[in-house]
């Protein structure tokens, strides 16, 4: 169903056998019995718990979430960095064509993204606004879709004392997910347009 969908070919038993083996090839060391063990009625993979990158990013991820909640920003701020260094592109490097993996793969980038506003979040309680004005910009070209990078971006403009342009990343974002949505943006969003608007002096915005 993953490799070939609904459509196997009539040499798909065989086929899997090939590629196990190739797999076994790859994943094995010599001396060393690989991790993938034959398991009626099929094949398993045996690994253990630090072996793969997702465990290892995800048990990062919840202890930089953990210290992040404890007040301690720039230890979490280094955990989260390296729970994002295990990741060399993107989720599943995009090869999820059955139903399983595509939600998988839709899972794991989800928590990613995830990962990095925990990063945002944690220099933003350090005070480097300025550094990160560049970074969001990135991520929201990125994923134009997604509010909460807008609402850091205007929250650390305000920071900077850029209220103005804090406004118009908000009516960046309002176009945005009216063309491509048909949607308003959401409460987090218009409450972040709220305070940006709480400026004393707003009349140059255009």
């Amino acid at each position: 169903m993953e490799i070939w969908g609904g459509c196997p070919p009539r040499s798909a038993h065989a086929a899997l056998h090939v590629y196990v083996s190739q797999l076994r090839k790859f994943l094995g060391r010599r001396g060393v019995r690989g991790p993938i063990v034959t398991r009626a009625p099929g094949y398993a993979l045996a690994l253990g718990g630090d072996t793969l990158d997702v465990r290892a990013f995800q048990a990062l991820m919840d202890r930089g979430r953990r210290q992040l909640r404890a007040g301690q920003h720039e230890v979490a701020a280094e955990t989260l960095q390296r729970a994002l260094d295990h990741w060399r592109g993107g989720a599943l490097f995009s090869q999820c064509d059955g139903p399983i993996l595509t939600s998988f793969g839709a899972w794991l980038e989800e928590a990613r993204l995830e990962c990095v506003e925990l990063l945002i979040e944690s220099k933003m309680a350090m005070g480097r606004y300025r550094e990160l004005v560049g970074f969001l910009t990135g991520l929201i070209d990125e994923y134009p879709l997604r509010e909460g990078f807008y609402r850091l971006l205007m929250t650390v403009l305000c920071r900077c004392e850029r209220r103005a342009d804090a406004v118009r990343v908000f009516r960046s974002a309002c176009r945005t997910l009216n063309d491509e949505l048909g949607l308003e943006p959401g409460r987090a969003l218009r409450e972040a347009h709220q305070v940006a608007l709480a400026a004393d002096d707003l009349s140059t915005v255009d």
